[in-house]
Protein backbone atom coordinates (compact mmCIF):
# COMPACT_ATOMS: atom_id res chain seq x y z
CA UNK A 1 0.00 0.00 0.00
CA UNK A 2 1.66 3.12 -0.99
CA UNK A 3 -0.58 5.86 0.79
CA UNK A 4 0.41 6.16 4.76
CA UNK A 5 -0.83 8.51 7.35
CA UNK A 6 -0.98 8.32 11.08
CA UNK A 7 -4.87 8.75 12.41
CA UNK A 8 -4.88 10.58 15.36
CA UNK A 9 -7.46 9.21 17.85
CA UNK A 10 -9.81 11.97 17.86
CA UNK A 11 -10.57 12.12 14.84
CA UNK A 12 -13.00 8.94 14.56
CA UNK A 13 -16.72 10.41 14.24
CA UNK A 14 -18.59 9.12 17.36
CA UNK A 15 -22.20 9.85 16.21
CA UNK A 16 -24.24 11.45 13.46
CA UNK A 17 -23.78 14.55 12.03
CA UNK A 18 -27.35 15.55 13.21
CA UNK A 19 -26.22 14.65 16.39
CA UNK A 20 -23.33 17.48 16.14
CA UNK A 21 -26.10 20.29 15.22
CA UNK A 22 -25.06 19.60 10.86
CA UNK A 23 -27.55 18.27 8.56
CA UNK A 24 -26.69 15.45 6.59
CA UNK A 25 -25.29 17.00 3.65
CA UNK A 26 -23.35 19.48 5.98
CA UNK A 27 -20.35 17.45 6.61
CA UNK A 28 -17.13 18.54 5.07
CA UNK A 29 -16.04 17.62 1.71
CA UNK A 30 -12.39 17.50 0.84
CA UNK A 31 -12.18 17.68 -3.35
CA UNK A 32 -8.95 16.49 -4.82
CA UNK A 33 -7.65 16.08 -7.99
CA UNK A 34 -4.21 16.02 -9.99
CA UNK A 35 -4.61 19.92 -10.14
CA UNK A 36 -5.45 20.53 -6.40
CA UNK A 37 -7.12 20.06 -2.89
CA UNK A 38 -10.21 22.15 -2.10
CA UNK A 39 -11.84 22.11 1.14
CA UNK A 40 -15.79 22.57 1.00
CA UNK A 41 -19.27 21.07 2.12
CA UNK A 42 -21.19 18.00 0.84
CA UNK A 43 -23.90 20.41 0.38
CA UNK A 44 -21.89 22.43 -2.30
CA UNK A 45 -20.65 19.15 -4.14
CA UNK A 46 -22.41 20.36 -7.57
CA UNK A 47 -20.34 22.90 -7.57
CA UNK A 48 -17.46 20.08 -8.32
CA UNK A 49 -18.86 18.68 -10.50
CA UNK A 50 -20.56 18.91 -14.41
CA UNK A 51 -23.62 18.81 -16.40
CA UNK A 52 -23.18 15.04 -17.96
CA UNK A 53 -21.00 13.40 -14.95
CA UNK A 54 -22.73 10.32 -13.91
CA UNK A 55 -22.83 9.33 -9.90
CA UNK A 56 -23.46 5.64 -9.48
CA UNK A 57 -25.38 4.91 -6.42
CA UNK A 58 -25.90 1.60 -4.28
CA UNK A 59 -29.51 0.75 -3.44
CA UNK A 60 -28.39 -1.39 -0.56
CA UNK A 61 -30.15 -0.72 2.48
CA UNK A 62 -28.11 -1.79 5.94
CA UNK A 63 -29.68 -4.78 7.68
CA UNK A 64 -29.78 -4.37 11.84
CA UNK A 65 -26.99 -7.50 11.71
CA UNK A 66 -25.85 -7.61 15.51
CA UNK A 67 -27.36 -9.87 17.41
CA UNK A 68 -26.67 -10.64 21.24
CA UNK A 69 -26.19 -14.13 21.64
CA UNK A 70 -24.92 -16.52 24.48
CA UNK A 71 -22.17 -18.80 23.86
CA UNK A 72 -21.59 -21.79 27.13
CA UNK A 73 -23.64 -19.17 28.77
CA UNK A 74 -21.62 -16.00 28.28
CA UNK A 75 -22.46 -12.84 26.51
CA UNK A 76 -21.53 -12.59 22.91
CA UNK A 77 -22.41 -10.57 19.91
CA UNK A 78 -22.96 -12.18 16.21
CA UNK A 79 -22.54 -9.62 13.40
CA UNK A 80 -24.49 -11.38 10.20
CA UNK A 81 -22.53 -10.38 7.41
CA UNK A 82 -23.43 -12.51 4.16
CA UNK A 83 -26.22 -14.32 3.28
CA UNK A 84 -25.16 -17.19 0.90
CA UNK A 85 -27.19 -18.82 -2.13
CA UNK A 86 -27.65 -22.29 0.00
CA UNK A 87 -29.26 -20.31 2.78
CA UNK A 88 -26.40 -19.81 5.10
CA UNK A 89 -24.76 -16.83 6.47
CA UNK A 90 -21.08 -15.73 7.09
CA UNK A 91 -20.90 -14.62 10.90
CA UNK A 92 -18.32 -12.92 13.29
CA UNK A 93 -18.39 -13.81 16.58
CA UNK A 94 -17.60 -10.75 18.51
CA UNK A 95 -16.69 -9.32 22.22
CA UNK A 96 -16.13 -6.08 23.30
CA UNK A 97 -12.22 -5.78 22.82
CA UNK A 98 -12.96 -7.44 19.15
CA UNK A 99 -13.12 -10.49 17.07
CA UNK A 100 -13.75 -14.21 18.72
CA UNK A 101 -11.33 -16.77 17.26
CA UNK A 102 -11.80 -19.45 18.52
CA UNK A 103 -14.75 -20.24 17.12
CA UNK A 104 -15.15 -24.35 16.69
CA UNK A 105 -17.17 -26.80 13.75
CA UNK A 106 -20.43 -27.62 15.19
CA UNK A 107 -20.07 -25.19 17.99
CA UNK A 108 -23.99 -24.25 18.82
CA UNK A 109 -24.68 -20.52 20.21
CA UNK A 110 -27.79 -19.08 21.37
CA UNK A 111 -29.78 -16.27 20.24
CA UNK A 112 -32.88 -14.50 21.18
CA UNK A 113 -36.29 -15.69 20.51
CA UNK A 114 -35.19 -19.51 21.37
CA UNK A 115 -33.77 -19.01 18.16
CA UNK A 116 -30.04 -20.99 17.65
CA UNK A 117 -26.89 -20.77 15.30
CA UNK A 118 -24.48 -23.74 14.39
CA UNK A 119 -20.93 -23.02 13.13
CA UNK A 120 -20.15 -25.03 9.92
CA UNK A 121 -16.87 -23.96 8.54
CA UNK A 122 -14.15 -20.84 8.33
CA UNK A 123 -15.16 -19.56 5.33
CA UNK A 124 -11.27 -19.23 4.07
CA UNK A 125 -9.55 -21.98 5.15
CA UNK A 126 -6.98 -21.51 8.28
CA UNK A 127 -8.72 -18.17 9.19
CA UNK A 128 -10.72 -17.80 12.62
CA UNK A 129 -13.03 -14.39 12.07
CA UNK A 130 -15.49 -15.21 9.44
CA UNK A 131 -17.66 -18.35 10.05
CA UNK A 132 -20.03 -19.96 7.59
CA UNK A 133 -23.04 -20.68 9.71
CA UNK A 134 -26.70 -22.53 9.69
CA UNK A 135 -28.94 -19.62 10.83
CA UNK A 136 -32.78 -19.33 11.76
CA UNK A 137 -35.23 -19.21 9.08
CA UNK A 138 -36.56 -15.81 7.50
CA UNK A 139 -33.00 -14.15 8.67
CA UNK A 140 -34.38 -10.70 7.18
CA UNK A 141 -37.12 -10.89 9.73
CA UNK A 142 -35.55 -12.36 12.48
CA UNK A 143 -32.83 -8.89 12.48
CA UNK A 144 -35.58 -6.89 11.82
CA UNK A 145 -37.57 -8.35 15.35
CA UNK A 146 -33.50 -8.82 17.46
CA UNK A 147 -30.97 -7.06 16.28
CA UNK A 148 -29.65 -3.57 15.84
CA UNK A 149 -26.45 -1.90 13.46
CA UNK A 150 -23.24 -3.12 14.03
CA UNK A 151 -20.82 -0.50 15.74
CA UNK A 152 -17.75 -0.13 16.71
CA UNK A 153 -15.81 1.12 19.50
CA UNK A 154 -15.58 4.94 18.51
CA UNK A 155 -19.46 5.17 18.48
CA UNK A 156 -20.01 4.74 22.39
CA UNK A 157 -23.71 4.66 22.46
CA UNK A 158 -26.05 2.95 19.69
CA UNK A 159 -28.57 4.89 17.26
CA UNK A 160 -31.26 4.01 15.43
CA UNK A 161 -31.65 1.89 12.37
CA UNK A 162 -32.61 5.03 10.40
CA UNK A 163 -29.40 7.02 11.13
CA UNK A 164 -27.88 4.11 9.23
CA UNK A 165 -29.58 4.46 5.88
CA UNK A 166 -29.10 6.43 2.67
CA UNK A 167 -31.18 7.93 0.69
CA UNK A 168 -30.48 5.35 -1.96
CA UNK A 169 -31.77 2.44 0.05
CA UNK A 170 -34.48 0.07 -1.44
CA UNK A 171 -33.16 -3.38 -1.15
CA UNK A 172 -31.85 -4.28 3.00
CA UNK A 173 -28.80 -6.56 2.43
CA UNK A 174 -25.70 -4.41 3.99
CA UNK A 175 -24.47 -5.78 7.33
CA UNK A 176 -22.99 -2.34 7.37
CA UNK A 177 -23.93 1.54 5.75
CA UNK A 178 -22.86 2.31 2.51
CA UNK A 179 -21.69 5.38 4.17
CA UNK A 180 -19.95 7.70 1.37
CA UNK A 181 -24.11 8.06 0.37
CA UNK A 182 -25.21 8.98 3.84
CA UNK A 183 -24.59 12.89 2.91
CA UNK A 184 -27.16 12.89 -0.14
CA UNK A 185 -30.67 14.59 0.83
CA UNK A 186 -33.29 14.52 -1.02
CA UNK A 187 -33.25 17.96 -2.06
CA UNK A 188 -28.99 17.56 -2.74
CA UNK A 189 -30.05 15.07 -5.36
CA UNK A 190 -32.71 17.35 -6.59
CA UNK A 191 -30.72 20.22 -7.10
CA UNK A 192 -27.92 17.76 -8.98
CA UNK A 193 -30.44 16.50 -11.36
CA UNK A 194 -31.83 20.29 -12.27
CA UNK A 195 -27.96 21.19 -13.32
CA UNK A 196 -27.54 18.47 -15.84
CA UNK A 197 -25.85 15.63 -13.23
CA UNK A 198 -26.78 12.30 -13.74
CA UNK A 199 -27.91 9.24 -11.21
CA UNK A 200 -27.47 5.09 -11.83
CA UNK A 201 -28.27 2.68 -9.28
CA UNK A 202 -26.89 -0.77 -8.80
CA UNK A 203 -26.86 -3.11 -5.75
CA UNK A 204 -23.79 -4.23 -3.76
CA UNK A 205 -24.45 -5.75 -0.49
CA UNK A 206 -21.35 -5.48 1.56
CA UNK A 207 -20.46 -7.38 4.80
CA UNK A 208 -18.60 -6.49 8.09
CA UNK A 209 -15.28 -4.36 7.34
CA UNK A 210 -13.14 -5.16 10.52
CA UNK A 211 -10.59 -7.75 8.67
CA UNK A 212 -8.05 -9.05 10.56
CA UNK A 213 -4.25 -7.82 9.07
CA UNK A 214 -3.48 -8.85 5.35
CA UNK A 215 -7.31 -10.02 5.32
CA UNK A 216 -8.44 -9.36 1.48
CA UNK A 217 -12.24 -8.30 1.03
CA UNK A 218 -14.62 -11.02 0.91
CA UNK A 219 -16.94 -12.09 -2.01
CA UNK A 220 -20.16 -9.59 -2.34
CA UNK A 221 -23.08 -9.54 -4.05
CA UNK A 222 -23.73 -7.26 -6.67
CA UNK A 223 -26.13 -6.85 -9.28
CA UNK A 224 -25.64 -3.89 -12.14
CA UNK A 225 -28.49 -3.29 -14.25
CA UNK A 226 -28.79 -2.95 -18.00
CA UNK A 227 -30.02 0.44 -17.81
CA UNK A 228 -27.30 1.23 -15.64
CA UNK A 229 -24.41 -0.04 -18.08
CA UNK A 230 -26.13 1.58 -21.04
CA UNK A 231 -25.81 4.88 -19.46
CA UNK A 232 -22.12 4.28 -18.05
CA UNK A 233 -21.63 3.69 -21.81
CA UNK A 234 -23.83 6.80 -23.19
CA UNK A 235 -22.01 9.16 -20.26
CA UNK A 236 -18.17 8.09 -21.23
CA UNK A 237 -19.09 8.07 -25.14
CA UNK A 238 -20.02 11.70 -24.72
CA UNK A 239 -16.94 12.71 -22.83
CA UNK A 240 -18.33 12.65 -18.93
CA UNK A 241 -17.26 11.64 -16.08
CA UNK A 242 -18.51 8.26 -13.73
CA UNK A 243 -17.93 8.73 -10.29
CA UNK A 244 -19.32 6.02 -8.13
CA UNK A 245 -20.55 6.87 -4.63
CA UNK A 246 -18.71 4.60 -2.28
CA UNK A 247 -16.21 1.57 -2.51
CA UNK A 248 -19.11 -0.72 -2.95
CA UNK A 249 -20.20 1.35 -5.93
CA UNK A 250 -17.01 1.07 -7.20
CA UNK A 251 -16.25 -2.56 -6.77
CA UNK A 252 -20.11 -3.40 -8.29
CA UNK A 253 -19.02 -1.04 -11.50
CA UNK A 254 -15.40 -2.51 -12.10
CA UNK A 255 -16.83 -5.82 -11.78
CA UNK A 256 -19.54 -5.50 -14.86
CA UNK A 257 -16.68 -4.21 -16.85
CA UNK A 258 -14.46 -6.10 -19.42
CA UNK A 259 -12.90 -4.35 -22.70
CA UNK A 260 -13.65 -0.74 -21.47
CA UNK A 261 -17.11 -1.05 -21.36
CA UNK A 262 -19.36 -2.11 -18.46
CA UNK A 263 -22.34 -4.64 -19.41
CA UNK A 264 -25.73 -6.32 -16.98
CA UNK A 265 -24.19 -8.25 -14.65
CA UNK A 266 -25.04 -10.22 -10.86
CA UNK A 267 -23.97 -12.76 -8.82
CA UNK A 268 -20.84 -12.78 -6.92
CA UNK A 269 -17.50 -10.53 -7.01
CA UNK A 270 -14.51 -11.02 -5.20
CA UNK A 271 -12.85 -8.53 -7.10
CA UNK A 272 -9.85 -6.45 -5.70
CA UNK A 273 -9.09 -3.05 -7.03
CA UNK A 274 -5.42 -2.37 -6.75
CA UNK A 275 -1.85 -1.70 -8.27
CA UNK A 276 -2.69 -4.61 -10.22
CA UNK A 277 -6.17 -3.98 -11.36
CA UNK A 278 -6.53 -0.08 -11.83
CA UNK A 279 -10.19 0.95 -12.78
CA UNK A 280 -11.46 0.91 -15.83
CA UNK A 281 -14.01 2.61 -16.20
CA UNK A 282 -14.85 4.60 -12.44
CA UNK A 283 -13.26 8.13 -12.97
CA UNK A 284 -13.80 9.32 -9.43
CA UNK A 285 -15.14 8.47 -6.26
CA UNK A 286 -17.36 10.03 -3.51
CA UNK A 287 -16.03 7.92 -0.27
CA UNK A 288 -15.64 8.89 3.51
CA UNK A 289 -12.01 8.74 5.09
CA UNK A 290 -10.64 5.09 5.83
CA UNK A 291 -8.24 3.98 8.21
CA UNK A 292 -4.36 3.60 7.39
CA UNK A 293 -4.85 -0.12 7.31
CA UNK A 294 -7.31 -0.72 4.74
CA UNK A 295 -7.94 -2.29 1.93
CA UNK A 296 -10.50 0.26 0.74
CA UNK A 297 -7.29 2.80 0.31
CA UNK A 298 -5.71 0.63 -2.61
CA UNK A 299 -9.52 0.80 -4.16
CA UNK A 300 -8.93 4.81 -3.83
CA UNK A 301 -5.31 4.59 -5.39
CA UNK A 302 -7.08 2.31 -8.27
CA UNK A 303 -9.60 5.09 -9.32
CA UNK A 304 -7.85 8.23 -8.48
CA UNK A 305 -3.84 7.58 -8.01
CA UNK A 306 -1.95 6.89 -4.99
CA UNK A 307 -0.37 10.79 -5.09
CA UNK A 308 -4.52 12.18 -5.32
CA UNK A 309 -4.82 9.49 -2.66
CA UNK A 310 -2.19 10.58 -0.29
CA UNK A 311 -2.15 14.35 -0.62
CA UNK A 312 -5.97 14.14 0.05
CA UNK A 313 -5.49 12.45 3.33
CA UNK A 314 -2.55 14.52 4.43
CA UNK A 315 -4.92 17.55 4.42
CA UNK A 316 -7.96 15.47 5.95
CA UNK A 317 -5.60 14.96 8.97
CA UNK A 318 -4.14 17.95 9.01
CA UNK A 319 -7.63 20.35 8.55
CA UNK A 320 -8.84 17.38 11.06
CA UNK A 321 -11.57 15.90 8.99
CA UNK A 322 -13.86 13.22 11.03
CA UNK A 323 -13.27 9.39 9.84
CA UNK A 324 -15.85 6.56 9.87
CA UNK A 325 -19.69 6.29 8.49
CA UNK A 326 -20.44 9.18 10.67
CA UNK A 327 -17.94 11.50 9.64
CA UNK A 328 -16.73 13.57 6.89
CA UNK A 329 -16.30 13.08 3.09
CA UNK A 330 -13.93 13.45 0.12
CA UNK A 331 -14.61 13.26 -3.55
CA UNK A 332 -11.52 11.66 -5.84
CA UNK A 333 -10.98 12.83 -9.17
CA UNK A 334 -8.89 10.94 -11.70
CA UNK A 335 -8.99 14.02 -13.69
Amino acid sequence: MNVQFDLPPDLSASAPPEARGLARDGVRLLVASPESVHHTVFSALGEHLRPGDLLVVNTSGTLPAAVDARRDGRPIVVHFSTSLDDGSWVVELRAPGGPLLDGRPGERLELPAGASLTLLAPVVPGAARLWRAEVPQEVTRFLAETGRPIRYGYVPRAWPLSDYQTVFAREPGSAEMPSAARPFTPALVTGLVTEGVLFAPLLLHTGVSSPEAGEPPQAERFRVPATTAALVSWVRDRGGRVIAVGTTAARALESAASDGAVHAAEGWTDLVLGPDRPAAVVDGIVTGLHAPDASHLLLLEAVAGADVVQRAYDAAVARRYLWHEFGDVSLLLRH
